[in-house]
């Protein structure tokens, strides 16, 4: 998780099932755990480790089981850390909720259910570009599409409005030869 100093998670990216509500209550109760005079990367309490990284005025907090490997978690901490930095401008509160499903795009190649990924930062970068290319090559298919289907409406309607037209003027050709008919049926009368 990213959260504030508070424990307020920014973004949150669970690999292992848990409920919200735990999570939420584990960051709440990360700062209080916190030795301020100590400088060290993790803090564990009966059930878990929180090993963490601070950035300015945020953490990078990575909770995991106290039988975890701790220099594995740091490594992965780091591998965290800098992502976040490839895709916000700022460490701060907002540039990150912006930035929030690419983070967790990047953390999800990472960690796959629960076990660190042998990757690096350009193999991810490399990862989440190519899932962007495929969003926008279903993004053009699908504007194209719409280009074509509107095309088609505009066709339809032009059809649609000439049959129209036609069968108004076969409609008023038809009333008058009728007409005509008519009138040349009244002089035959009056012209015997």
């Amino acid at each position: 998780a990213v959260c504030t100093k508070a424990g307020k998670a920014i973004v949150s990216r669970q690999f292992v099932e848990m409920t919200r509500t735990r999570i939420e209550g584990l960051l709440a109760a990360f700062p209080k755990l916190m030795n301020t005079g100590k400088q060290h990367t993790f803090v564990e309490t009966e059930s878990v480790r929180y090993v963490y990284q601070p950035m300015e005025k945020l953490y990078m907090v990575l909770i995991t089981t106290k039988n975890s490997n701790i220099l594995e978690d740091l490594e992965t901490l780091r591998l965290f850390s800098r992502v976040i930095p490839e895709y916000c401008r700022a460490l701060e509160e907002n540039e990150i909720s912006e930035h929030c499903f690419d983070l967790i795009f990047a953390f999800d190649e990472i960690v796959a259910l629960g076990y660190r990924e042998n990757v690096n930062l350009a193999q991810i970068r490399t990862f989440t570009e190519m899932d962007s290319h495929e969003e926008k090559v279903f993004r053009a298919v699908r504007e194209t599409q719409e280009r074509e289907a509107k095309a088609e409406m505009r066709r339809k309607a032009k059809e649609l409005q000439q049959a129209r037209r036609d069968a108004e003027r076969q409609a008023s050709q038809s009333a008058g030869i009728t007409g005509m008919s008519h009138h040349a049926q009244l002089l035959l009368y009056f012209n015997p």
